[in-house]
């Protein structure tokens, strides 16, 4: 797959799919379109993610979450790769750019990085090849 300016995506490992990714606190921009902080208080990150096409949702690890300003809104039940079923906390939405593409989603806030899930994938209209 190529990104708008003609790189390829990079495996870093057999089977990983790395990204360049940019997340914004989606309601400081909703506040920002309103007029009610300036843009120098919306808080985004731009992050290297997996591309994780086993998962459903896509997570965020705790310190980003803290570092965006994320709330979280409710856990939910989640089924790990290996089958266990963990109760994690999902966040506030998130406006994630991949690629040039944009799509506002809950994480879940789980793990030690950015995961992209299918849902995110769907949303945008990529895919891994």
């Amino acid at each position: 797959m190529l990104a708008p300016d003609g790189r390829a995506w990079q495996p870093w490992r057999m089977g990983e799919v790395k990204v360049p990714v940019k997340l914004t606190n989606a309601i400081d921009l909703g506040m920002l379109r309103r007029g009610l902080i300036q843009p120098a208080e919306v808080r985004s990150v731009s992050v290297t993610a997996v591309v994780d096409t086993g998962a459903v949702r896509s997570c965020i690890p705790v310190d980003l979450m803290q570092q965006l300003g994320l709330r979280t809104v409710r856990r939910i039940n989640a089924q790990m790769a290996n089958g266990e079923v963990e109760s994690v906390e999902m966040t506030e939405g998130v406006d994630m750019e991949i690629l040039g593409r944009l799509v506002t989603e809950a994480f879940l806030v789980l793990g030690g990085e950015v995961l992209i899930g299918q849902t995110a994938l769907e949303a945008t209209d990529l895919l891994v090849d």
